[in-house]
C-alpha cells in the first residue's frame, strides 16, 4: 500500500505549521499542557530538547505539515541516557488515520540504533485518546502523579507510561 504522507526530519520551514497544530491542542484539549497558545519562538525550544534525538515531521503529498514527533532528552545525567521521552502532535484533520503509529515505528526504530532502552510518555489523565493509543502500542503505565496539573480550572494526574525496546 502507498503511502498519502511520508515522514521526515523535522526542520526549521516547518515551524509555523508545527506551531499551529501545537497551539491546536493547547487551546482545545489536555494533550498539550500549556493553558496559553505558545509564540513561534517555542519553536527553538523544541528543537533544543531534540537535540541529538530524532524528530519527525508528517507531510501529506503536496508538501503540508499533517504532524510532527520527536524524543528527547529524559534527564540530562549520563546515567539515564538510555532513556527517552517521546512527545507527537497530528492535525485534527488527520488523526486515527495511522501516522501517528508510523512516527512511533520511526522513532523507536531510532532510538533502538541510539542503544535506548526504554521510551517515557507523560500525558493528561483527561487525554483518554492518548492514554489508548499508548497501551495499545506497547506502552504501560508505570507512574501517576495525582493531582499536579490544572488547565482550564480542571485538575488532573499525569500519568507516566514506558515502552521497553
Amino acid at each position: 500500500m502507498v503511502k498519502w504522507y511520508r515522514l521526515e526530519s523535522l526542520s526549521i520551514e516547518d515551524r509555523e505549521p508545527i506551531i499551529d497544530i501545537f497551539n491546536h491542542y493547547v487551546e482545545n484539549s489536555f494533550a498539550a499542557y500549556p493553558e496559553c497558545k505558545v509564540s513561534y519562538q517555542f519553536f527553538d525550544t523544541l528543537l533544543t530538547m531534540a537535540v541529538g534525538y530524532p524528530a519527525v515531521v508528517a507531510k501529506d503529498k503536496k508538501g503540508k505539515v499533517i504532524g510532527f514527533g520527536m524524543l528527547r532528552r529524559h534527564n540530562a545525567i549520563p546515567t539515564f541516557s538510555q532513556v527517552a521521552e517521546i512527545t507527537y502532535f497530528i492535525a485534527p484533520d488527520y488523526t486515527r488515520r495511522g501516522i501517528g503509529k508510523s512516527m512511533l515505528e520511526c522513532l523507536v526504530r531510532k532510538a533502538e540504533r541510539m542503544d535506548i532502552t526504554s521510551i517515557l510518555a507523560s500525558i493528561s489523565s483527561l487525554n483518554r485518546e492518548s492514554l489508548a493509543f499508548h497501551k495499545k502500542h506497547g506502552f504501560k503505565e508505570c507512574g501517576r502523579f495525582k493531582a499536579v496539573g490544572r488547565k482550564y480550572g480542571q485538575i488532573f494526574d499525569v500519568v507516566w507510561m514506558q515502552r521497553m525496546l
